[in-house]
């Protein structure tokens, strides 16, 4: 959604206009696809994160655009709410010592954003959701001055047509209603890119649907909403209640959210875009000029704009992209399913531990989506979600007998997938010493059953324990996760609860 959006309002004729144009796009993608007219094998990868702006009070601060300026890089930009950042880092061949290179690339960025924050008494945080979040700073005048999320938010709220209810049932419940879309600013994720031939597409889409259950479990890093603990990554659940553009009847009637897990494996890159065009009304009716089959009749290369800012506001947690570099045209899987954090060294870990397992599950011979339900991945997704790296999993059985078995997901990863994951990047030409440092980290998570929604968890009833009140404990919380953060060891070996006072004299 990184496009120059113009706010403005939209008559019948736009929308019926957007809708044929979408139409012709998508019979442009078919064209394109059938000509075979893709980029070839690249083993391209890329990365977002989304950040939070914090006091040293552990406080959101509503300064990205004074922060923005200070920083000046066009690698960093505005995200919803004011207390929003992202980074994106160029994209990468996957192969060689290629994670540590990232690594060292976000470290750099990172420490020179938190740099230009502190001239202004703020700090960078990367974390699911900012315990210290309170319902008052996820409203619509704290959204960013960029025109796109006024329209966006505009649009979503219109397509509703009442308030949005937030209703999350998990350790404690939350029950809450919101006037605008605010409150998904507080999901503060990383986006994990993958340039995928057509061919290919539909093999790393269906792995990525199949494991998105357990990168949850070991990555989760968001157990606190309002105040309140919540599942352990509580991301999802507020997301799709946060973008819903269904009042309660239409949901009875099964319609589908904007914010959508799936409901089948694949076959084709094509079978996505054209669901979203099937089931999802225009929320951003925009036309521009260009006449996509006119441009393949002459031989050139369409944009597809219309289907690609549709494409952009159906928020599937592994999301198809279609884009040009170079003149030509190539497709994408976005995996949008981790948090953000705990430190840089967890989420390049989770980084490796996904283009590693996609690369195995993708070739072998008989898939693990051949073998398993949807509803299964669906369901493990559910699970991974609301217990964290408690959760359990349902995962074909090894062996010859078949079925599925259910097994605790830190078994599941120690036992099959990781493996897996070693001799998919190996088979990226990632080199061991990358391979083992990071899926390194992986088994510890699991060893420890420790994340970083468990730290966060832990550490919060440490203080609540010691006589905090629930908001010192979460601000409390807040500042230790921070400076844990910046000395870079990864979450697993964070020591629980806050530390002592220094004794005096």
């Amino acid at each position: 959604m990184g496009e120059k959006v113009v706010a403005g309002q939209f008559d019948l004729s736009d929308r019926q206009r957007y809708r044929d144009k979408l139409r012709r796009c998508l019979t442009g993608l078919e064209r394109l696809l059938a000509e075979q007219r893709f980029d070839r094998p690249k083993n391209l990868m890329g990365l977002e994160i989304e950040l939070n702006l914090v006091g040293a009070d552990g406080m959101p601060k509503m300064l990205n655009g004074e922060v923005l300026e200070r920083i000046a890089s066009r690698d960093f930009q505005t995200e919803l709410a004011m207390f929003n950042l992202e980074v994106n880092i160029a994209p990468h061949r996957l192969g060689g010592r290629v994670f540590d290179q990232l690594a060292e690339e976000l470290r750099t960025s990172l420490a020179y954003a938190d740099r230009k924050a502190g001239e202004l008494d703020a700090g960078i945080v990367m974390i699911g959701i900012l315990p210290t979040l309170d319902r008052d700073d996820l409203v619509s005048s704290n959204l960013s001055d960029v025109d796109r999320y006024t329209l966006l938010n505009d649009q979503i709220v219109a397509a509703r047509g009442e308030d949005f209810v937030l209703d999350i049932d998990g350790v404690e419940r939350l029950t809450c209603t919101s006037k605008s879309i605010a409150p998904e600013a507080a999901c503060t994720s990383v986006q994990l890119h993958l340039q995928v031939t057509p061919g290919r597409f539909a093999d790393v889409w269906n792995a990525a649907q199949a494991v998105a259950g357990v990168q949850i479990a070991v990555g989760a890093n968001s157990p606190f909403l309002f105040g309140r603990e919540l599942w352990r990554e509580s991301r999802p659940p507020l997301f799709q209640q946060s973008t819903d553009t269904r009042p309660p009847e239409l949901q009875t009637q099964g319609v589908r959210p904007r914010t959508w897990f799936g409901e089948r494996w694949i076959s084709s890159a094509y079978d996505l875009f054209e669901e979203n065009l099937r089931y999802y009304p225009a929320l951003l009716p925009i036309c521009d000029d260009e006449d996509p089959l006119k441009v393949l009749d002459e031989g050139g290369v369409p944009s597809l704009a219309e289907l690609v800012l549709h494409n952009g506001t159906v928020y599937r947690w592994n999301r198809p992209v279609y884009d040009i570099a170079d003149g030509v045209p190539h497709l994408r899987v976005e995996n949008r399913v981790l948090p953000a954090g705990p430190t840089i060294t967890d989420v390049i870990a989770n980084a490796a531990f996904y283009y590693g397992l996609v690369r195995a599950l993708a070739e072998e011979p008989r898939p693990v989506w051949t073998r398993m339900p949807f509803e299964a991945a669906a369901a493990n997704f559910d699970a991974a979600c609301r217990h964290g790296i408690d959760a359990r999993m349902t995962w074909p059985r090894r062996g010859r007998y078949g079925g599925t078995v259910e097994v605790d997901a830190v078994t599941l990863v120690r036992d099959e997938l990781l493996p897996l994951a070693e001799a998919g990047l190996a088979a990226w030409g990632v080199e061991a010493a990358d391979r083992d440092l990071y899926l390194g980290v992986i088994e510890e998570r699991c060893r420890r059953r420790a994340n970083g929604a468990s730290w966060q968890a832990a550490t919060f009833h440490r203080a609540r324990e010691a006589g905090l009140s629930r908001d010192a404990a979460l601000a409390a919380t807040t500042r230790r996760y921070g400076e844990l953060m910046r000395t870079g060891e990864p979450v697993h070996t964070w020591p629980v609860g806050l530390p002592e006072p220094a004794p005096l004299g």
